[in-house]
């Protein structure tokens, strides 16, 4: 970010007035009773990087932005995240969103369908303000360029400084440990803190489906509730919840596979981008339909792909084929099968061979 731009734009910069909660290393998931907004949470589940499931939380965005007034959005990112993002959203170009676009490679929010969710917010709702409640994911990267921007423009003693300073070593903790009932306490606990400083505002929040559902537990560990059950408890009726992933599950197209002579029906499930991992460009998702007793049997190769990473529900007795495109642009078309196979704690698809 260029000095002359982080000058002009530092009056746009939001300045929060509250005190920040303690910082623990052990998870903790106690909140205190005093100041407990009286507002309404409104929290949307979805599968990441699924264009029909963005069109559906920007429709629903836009009815409670003109309808009902509302301007809070309550995102899975980090604090410093959410704040370089309510800066953008005051910014005559999109340098910074840029700058947080390229720190997103590698992962699910770097997708095309994602910048342009964020592009049409600032255009059709521009008084939307973020509110960003995840540990601190890309610390050295946007934490690190969010502390700079704050130095520069004196607001080291700022709320804005200390709370990027939360959640940086929140991110170092979790990375360090990987600790994911520790990062499910901390989205509950940072959530808490933000949704009370606002004092009675509706809000609306966008998050993974597995953080959403009431009643569920911290999908890795299974050892705490997640976010909207630990929430649930504090805010009572006061709090609402849809799990929109199976927007996901309805394909794109249907094609045809042919394999050993024999046509398959092919459910398309879209392509998501893979910048950032090996030589990687993007993959794309089949799913074969009543293939499973064809190649129930073929010799496994040991490579998986976690459930999680799909675009879609994954459920046993299902094949699916996926074409991982390169950087030098050859397209390799591997073949998984889910079985119930655990890998890592987590049921994963497993390769096969045709």
């Amino acid at each position: 970010m260029k000095n002359s731009k982080i000058i002009m734009l530092a009056v746009s910069l939001i300045i929060l007035l509250s005190t920040a909660c303690s910082y623990n290393n052990a998870p903790d998931n106690s909140f205190t009773p005093s100041d407990k907004s009286t507002g309404i949470i409104y929290l949307y589940g979805e599968r990441h990087g699924v264009e029909r499931i963005l069109e559906k939380e920007l429709e629903i965005w836009g009815e409670y932005y003109n309808k009902n007034n509302m301007r809070h959005l309550f995102i899975e990112y980090p604090y410093y995240t959410a704040e370089l993002l309510n800066l953008w959203m005051r910014s005559d170009n999109d340098d910074i969103f840029d700058e947080i676009y390229n720190d997103l490679e590698g992962t699910q929010g770097h997708n095309p369908t994602v910048k342009e969710f964020y592009m049409r917010i600032k255009s059709l709702y521009p008084e939307t303000v973020f509110h960003g409640t995840d540990v601190g994911h890309q610390h050295e990267t946007t934490g690190q360029r969010a502390l700079k921007y704050l130095k520069e423009n004196n607001l080291e003693n700022s709320e804005q400084y200390l709370l990027t300073q939360k959640a940086i070593e929140q991110g170092v903790y979790y990375y360090k440990h990987s600790n994911d009932a520790y990062r499910e306490n901390k989205m509950a606990e940072n959530f808490v803190s933000e949704f009370d400083k606002l004092k009675g505002e509706n809000v609306m929040g966008i998050y993974g489906g597995a953080h959403t559902d009431f009643g569920d537990m911290e999908y890795m560990t299974n050892s705490v509730l997640n976010m909207a059950s630990q929430l649930k408890e504090r805010y009572g009726d006061n709090i609402f919840s849809e799990n929109l992933s199976s927007l996901a599950n309805e394909p794109i197209r249907t094609d045809t596979i042919t394999i050993n002579q024999k046509n398959y029906e092919a459910l398309y499930f879209g392509k998501q981008d893979l910048k950032g991992f090996k030589d990687f460009v993007s993959w794309e998702f089949w799913r074969l339909e009543n293939a499973y007793d064809d190649f129930k049997d073929n010799k496994k190769i040991d490579s998986v792909i976690p459930y999680n990473q799909y675009p879609i529900h994954i459920e046993e007795g299902q094949v699916f084929v996926v074409d991982y495109t390169k950087t030098d642009g050859s397209v390799n078309r591997v073949y998984y099968r889910s079985n119930g196979r655990v890998w890592n704690g987590r049921k994963s698809t497993e390769e096969f061979d045709i």
